[in-house]
């Protein structure tokens, strides 16, 4: 076992531009925190049973620092200086070579050594045994780097690009499959559609996609996707491809699975539409972060009382002991994109919600209504419409820049990109 066996290509896995620009952002960390010495872990793959591992993917602090994605390493920077630890591989003439399923190379396939991942990275690279120091990340590291992290630079923002086209090829393959899924396989043929897309095209999902027709719409969080897609009722789609580089997208529609909406799909859509509208318009540079919030959530308030479903005035609902629109849009319609679709979240709330946004922040915006199907307080019509429209918007100098626009907003543009893709 231990002979008789060339040298396999070795090249480590790494991105264009992640060595650059992982480099360009300890720098920024090191600035940050002057002195101090961060120690950041990969992490490792969580056992699904037994000696059967999920997926591995790589702590976003970590591979912001690294920009790679190695299982079980470790890096130390000290002054903007790096350090990476990782377990060595077992090559031919080593027992562990055909002995170890973890890290033998007859198991795992062509394993990168720590040579080729140092000339790969332009870092110290040394085995995992060597490391000293303890993998704790304190509050302030942990909030330093999220808020560092808000601001992309060129490439993160050509990596969101590249997830965002990604996405919307996604969306066209699983619109595709609209009519087999309704024959049979139900949501999951569509969530497994486009999972399979963003696994071909990319590392994969960016999280659960969610596909829900009809009185699933409405359900904020439909992962289960076991129900059927039912041919009259709404479908909506919530989904994003992570590309190699862990940077993903987080796009929404609602389509008609039949190709039309009906007056009263339609109408629900149209309200949804302006709100999102009126949040796009409040996304630059210099405004409040809560800006697209409260402007959305001022058109859907409006709507709502146009239809008589609001029990108070609109300017009751809008105050802060009011908020009775909330009823059909609990959530907040908008959080920062990155290498986590929900980006950044450890950042300090002045800095998030009670910041003001700026140039190479990437967010959504993504108002909805949800009327579920055993809501009482909306007319039977209404009852298990779901709606959401979510775009990635970058802000730049002079304003914002929707990411995702190549998808249409408007009901009349959705029933033609259906037909035409």
């Amino acid at each position: 076992m231990g002979t008789g066996w060339d040298t396999p290509d070795r090249t480590p896995p790494v991105v264009p531009g992640a060595a650059e620009a992982a480099a360009d952002h300890r720098a920024r960390l090191a600035a940050a925190l002057p002195g101090r010495t961060v120690v950041l872990g990969a992490g490792e793959a969580p056992v699904r049973s037994n000696d059967t591992a999920y997926d591995f993917r790589p702590d976003s602090d970590f591979y912001w620092v690294t920009g790679c994605a190695i299982e079980n390493a470790v890096v130390v920077l000290r002054a903007g200086d790096a350090t990476l630890y990782m377990p060595p591989p077992a090559y031919p003439g080593e027992q562990a070579f055909w002995r170890d399923a973890r890290y033998g190379e007859l198991w795992i396939g062509a394993a990168p050594g720590l040579d080729d991942w140092a000339h790969a990275l332009g870092i110290d690279v040394r085995p995992l045994s060597e490391l000293r120091e303890d993998v704790t990340v304190d509050e302030e590291v942990g909030r330093t780097l999220a808020e560092l992290r808000m601001y992309k630079d060129a490439w993160e923002v050509g990596q969101l690009r590249r997830a965002v086209d990604r996405t919307i090829e996604g969306f066209a393959a699983v619109v595709r499959e609209i009519p087999a899924a309704i024959e049979g396989p139900g949501e999951r043929w569509l969530q497994g559609t486009f999972d399979r897309y963003a696994r071909a095209y990319g590392n994969g999902p960016g999280y659960a996609s969610i596909v829900g027709s009809g009185k699933n719409a409405p359900t904020l969080h439909w992962v289960r996707c076991d129900g059927p897609v039912l041919p009259d009722e709404l479908l909506l789609l919530d989904m994003g491809v992570e590309v190699d580089s862990h940077y993903t997208a987080d796009v929404t529609r609602t389509f008609p699975a039949s190709g039309r909406f009906s007056p009263t799909q339609r109408r629900v859509h149209d309200l949804v539409e302006m709100a999102h509208r009126a949040g796009l318009k409040a996304v630059g540079p210099g405004r409040p972060f809560t800006d697209f919030h409260h402007a959305a959530m001022e058109v859907i308030a409006h709507g709502l009382a146009d239809w008589g479903l609001l029990p108070v005035s609109v300017d009751e609902a809008l105050s802060d002991t009011g908020q009775h629109h909330r009823r059909y849009l609990v959530c907040g319609i908008g959080h920062h994109l990155g290498l986590d679709v929900h980006d950044c979240a450890r950042a300090r709330d002045e800095a998030y919600q009670g910041g003001t946004m700026a140039p190479g922040m990437v967010l959504t915006v993504e108002p909805g209504l949800y009327f579920h199907a055993h809501d009482l307080t909306v007319p039977p019509e209404l009852r298990g419409i779901g709606v959401r429209i979510e775009d990635d918007i970058l802000v730049t100098s002079e304003g914002a820049e929707v990411l995702s626009d190549a998808l249409p907003l408007d009901a009349s543009g959705l029933e033609r990109w259906m037909t035409s893709n």
